[in-house]
């Protein structure tokens, strides 16, 4: 195997990029997801503090 002069470890062509419009329309769409999956855990604990706080009928 012969190796070229200059070149250290695996050498291959550049991989394609995603646009940046791309990019930051999956990075918005996550942003979005996290903020919505914090707001339904904060209902969720919210309405069972509530359901705790309720006596029992009886």
């Amino acid at each position: 195997m012969i190796r070229s002069p200059g070149t250290v470890g695996f050498v291959s062509r550049p991989a394609p990029v995603a646009s940046s419009r791309l990019t930051n329309a999956i990075a918005a769409t996550l942003a979005i997801g996290a903020v919505s999956l914090c707001l339904a855990v904060t209902l969720t604990v919210l309405s069972i503090r509530v359901s705790m706080a309720m006596p029992f009928p009886g």
